[in-house]
């Protein structure tokens, strides 16, 4: 059966697909795989225990279980929570939104798909526009996302060397470009797969661009601030109406309720309300009312300030000291990104004999799943930049042992394919 030129594009191969299908299978498979490949969040107790209470008081009440399954909500979302969501944001930081400033999705990944077809692409009489991402690399989930090919411009990072084994990634503003072609702009903070933080200072120079060609400034906060508040550096929350700011319960807890928001000015919300509606005619209530409760009393905050935050922070300190330890001083060039934030070690190894993505298939078969790094550029020209293929994406959000493991069997077949070629 012969497809469309949408239907080709979608059931292409791309990052994204590859990434979950090999988690999928691994998970079917029974097979004693290390996941450190997706993006899926740590299992915390005190929000799991939260959680359950809230849900059993859900299904104490006739009404509201008939909110959660038996009713379809607004295309703009559950009127509830998105109702709480704007008081306590304005409480909290004094930003002056109302309910029609907000919108849910089935999942951020969703409202990505609506939010740079809507403002790249196609605009009539021949006129493209494309979706800047300033700082590569960038989301492996952005890279397939645009109905029109060649959606995405990136621009390449000033890399600077903060420790001995470490080092940072920064927006460099004399190559960023934001002209008539663009559509808009894009960044995520922190940054999948990095754990980059962009500072205050770079997102303001990134909205005044923004504001010169009146084009919104997206910012992907799925694992920022205000919640979930996976940062270990100062980062502070900033919306206005130059700004699209898209927010997530997945990496509080709750990957699977599928629930994404979406920030925006009215006119925005009122596009993406009317897509919504086309697309999944309405939002999933599920994760909208398990997290109501704790919007409404501002609980999402301090769970996001005082449980989630340092169970990550935890994490990535162990995880950095064993990889430290594994890979000692004397073997071979190796860096890790500054850890600010999100779940993620980006591991840099320069001059690697092999690329990323050999070096990705070999891991596998040792039993461990990472993702390649060359899968995170999307909207890069194609050349003889060789750090897109040095590089690895390492989740260390599951259990502390197997991720040390993970990482010590990753430094062994990184000395390995160095010892080869000697």
């Amino acid at each position: 059966m012969k497809l469309s030129a949408f239907g080709r594009k979608f059931t292409a191969d791309a990052g994204i697909t590859s990434l979950m299908d090999d988690l999928g299978n691994a998970m079917a498979s029974g097979d004693d795989m290390i996941m450190m490949g997706g993006g899926n969040p740590g299992h915390i107790p005190e929000i799991q225990q939260r959680v359950q209470e809230v849900l059993a008081g859900i299904t104490k009440s006739d009404e509201d279980m008939r909110r959660l399954v038996g009713v379809y909500d607004p295309p703009q979302g559950e009127k509830q929570f998105i109702a709480s969501l704007a008081a306590l944001l304005n409480r909290e930081y004094g930003w002056d939104l109302k309910p029609e400033n907000i919108a849910l999705t089935n999942g951020s990944q969703a409202a990505f798909f609506m939010l740079f077809n809507m403002f790249g692409g196609d605009y009539g009489d021949g006129h493209r526009k494309h979706i800047l991402l300033p700082l590569a690399p960038e989301y492996i989930g952005y890279a397939d996302a645009g109905i029109e090919p060649e959606l995405f411009r990136a621009v390449r990072p000033d890399i600077s060397f903060t420790d001995g084994h470490e080092f940072k990634y920064r927006v460099d503003f004399d190559a960023v470009e934001v002209t008539g072609e663009t559509g808009a702009i894009c960044v995520s903070r922190p940054t999948n797969p990095t754990g980059n933080v962009v500072t205050d200072e770079e997102l303001a120079r990134l909205e005044e661009l923004a504001r010169q060609q009146n084009i919104p400034l997206i910012v992907d906060g799925a694992y920022g601030t205000p919640f979930p508040s996976l940062l270990f550096t100062e980062a502070h929350p900033t919306w206005n109406e130059q700004i699209i700011l898209c927010l997530s319960l997945s990496k509080l807890g709750l990957p699977a309720a599928r629930t994404g928001i979406v920030i925006a000015e009215e006119s925005i919300i009122k596009a993406l309300s009317g897509i919504n509606a086309i697309m999944n005619l309405a939002t999933g209530s599920f994760g909208a009312m398990l997290a109501e409760p704790l919007v409404r009393s501002g609980e999402i905050l301090s769970l996001s300030r005082d449980v989630v935050c340092p169970f990550y922070k935890a994490k990535m300190e162990k995880a950095v000291a064993v990889f430290h330890e594994a890979m000692g001083e004397d073997t071979c060039r190796w860096y890790i990104h500054k850890p600010e934030g999100a779940m993620f070690l980006w591991l840099w190894f320069p001059d690697l004999p092999i690329s990323s993505l050999e070096l990705y298939q070999r891991l596998k078969e040792r039993g461990v799943l990472v993702v390649s790094g060359h899968y995170f550029f999307p909207g890069l020209p194609e050349d003889d930049w060789r750090h897109r293929h040095e590089c690895l994406r390492v989740t260390y959000s599951q259990d502390d042992d197997r991720v040390a493991e993970g990482l010590r069997i990753i430094a062994d077949e990184v000395k390995k394919v160095w010892q080869e070629q000697s």
